[in-house]
C-alpha cells in the first residue's frame, strides 16, 4: 500500500527508457560477442557504432532532456551521498525521484566506462588484419596495440559495474520492497511528496 506521503509521477521519459533498454541489450550482446563471438567481429563493430550513437544521445539528453534526465538534476553532492547512505538499508521504499545519489554515481561510472570502451575499440589494432578499429591508423601503432588490452580491461570493468546494478535492483525489490524495473518500463514511479 502506498502511503499518503507519496505521489505517482512520470519520472523517465520515453526516449530515456528506449535508450536504457537499447543500451542494455547492445552492451550485453557486444560483451558476449567479444568474449565468445566469431573471429570476425563485424557484428561487434556494428553494435559498437550503435552504442556510440546511444551514448551521444545520452550526453545530449543529459543537458537538454527533461529534468529527471539532466545530469544537473542528479549530480550528487557529498552531503547527499552521506545522507542517503545513512538511510539506504532501512527496510522501506526510498521513493527517490529518479536516481538516488549512489545510483547517480553508477550512471556516471557506466557512461565513463562505455565511452572508454567505445574509444578503445575504435583505436584497437589486434594485428590480425581483420578486426582493426576504424581509427587505429590515427594513433601510433604502439597505442593501437595497447588499446586491445585496454578494450579487454574495459569489458571487465563494464561487467563489474553491471553486477552491482542488477544487485541493486534485486536489493530494492527484495529488501526495500520497491520495484525499480517497472518505472524503467512505464516511466511512472511513486516518489516522496516535497
Amino acid at each position: 500500500m502506498v502511503q499518503d506521503s507519496t505521489k505517482r509521477v512520470r519520472v523517465w521519459d520515453l526516449a530515456l527508457r528506449i535508450y536504457h533498454w537499447s543500451l542494455a541489450t547492445l552492451v550485453i550482446a557486444n560483451w558476449l560477442l567479444g568474449k565468445f563471438g566469431p573471429d570476425v567481429m563485424t557484428l561487434h563493430f556494428w553494435f559498437g557504432y550503435a552504442i556510440i550513437a546511444l551514448l551521444a544521445f545520452r550526453l545530449v539528453w543529459g543537458f537538454i532532456g527533461p529534468e529527471s534526465a539532466r545530469f544537473s538534476s542528479f549530480l550528487p553532492s557529498p552531503s547527499a551521498i552521506a545522507t542517503y547512505l545513512k538511510t539506504m538499508f532501512r527496510r522501506e521504499p526510498s521513493h527517490w525521484p529518479g536516481h538516488n545519489p549512489i545510483g547517480a554515481l553508477a550512471v556516471f561510472a557506466m557512461l565513463a566506462a562505455l565511452i572508454w570502451q567505445t574509444w578503445t575499440g575504435m583505436i584497437s589494432d589486434p594485428d590480425d588484419f581483420i578486426n582493426v578499429g576504424p581509427l587505429a591508423d590515427k594513433v601510433s601503432s604502439a597505442t593501437a596495440g595497447k588499446a586491445v588490452g585496454w578494450h579487454e580491461l574495459g569489458a571487465n570493468i563494464i561487467l563489474i559495474l553491471v553486477i552491482p546494478h542488477i544487485s541493486a535492483i534485486a536489493f530494492y525489490r527484495l529488501w526495500k520492497r520497491e520495484d525499480l524495473i517497472q518505472p524503467m518500463i512505464t516511466g511512472w514511479k511513486w516518489v516522496r511528496r516535497r
